[in-house]
């Protein structure tokens, strides 16, 4: 791979795993730029996973990482890029996304060289080495509300604090709205855009 190729994680976060939206179609846009640029790119399907829901702090600071999510920490892991899709569903994230974000972000893989008693506390945040650093991330939404309206009433957006927790910087957010409108030339230059934002892993 040349130097100046990147290792792309594409996680589509729609928790619809039967019918195909503009989330997909966005995701798939940037995918195709981004292989067209020679960059290396694997696609996470949170909706195809099989995971639970963790239902109390033991699951996640001393429970078992289910495989399915222990494979994509892998893929972070390995990553130089990450982009995350999603639609706003009542003001934020689906449900199936904050539960895979959860799983996959726990304390014993964002903070590796830490002691489990290490792990908790606003200090571990400044003292413990974090699994992604170096890496840089999207956030892509798309939502029925104008895009200025979820920015401004609905900020800060708690999957960009996930993401910062666990080292990635700079993340930068593609936020579209009024999606539900008709008349596809604005879809059509969004999906023009992702593919222009994936062929620079940008």
């Amino acid at each position: 791979m040349a130097a100046d190729t990147k290792h792309v994680v594409i996680v589509q976060g729609h928790p619809d795993p039967q019918h195909r939206h503009f989330c997909h179609a966005l995701a798939e846009a940037y995918a195709v730029g981004a292989r067209e640029a020679g960059h290396d790119v694997v696609t996470v399907d949170v909706a195809q996973l099989d995971f639970p829901l963790a239902r109390s702090r033991e699951d996640l600071e001393s429970g078992t990482t289910p495989e399915a999510i222990r494979q994509v920490q892998d893929a972070l892991t390995r990553a130089n890029h990450i982009v995350l899709f999603y639609p706003v569903w009542n003001g934020a994230m689906p449900a199936l996304l904050k539960g895979f974000l959860e799983q996959t972000f726990r304390s014993s893989f964002v903070f590796p060289d830490a002691k489990p008693n290490e792990r908790l506390g606003f200090s571990s945040y400044f003292s413990q080495r974090k699994a992604l650093t170096g890496k840089s991330g999207r956030v892509v939404a798309t939502m029925q509300m104008p895009a200025f309206v979820y920015r401004w009433y609905f900020h800060p957006h708690p999957e960009k604090n996930t993401f910062r927790l666990s080292g990635i910087r700079p993340i930068r957010e593609s936020l579209i709205g009024l999606v539900e409108v008709p008349g596809g030339r604005k879809r059509e230059q969004w999906l023009a855009k992702m593919s222009a934002l994936g062929r620079r892993a940008a």
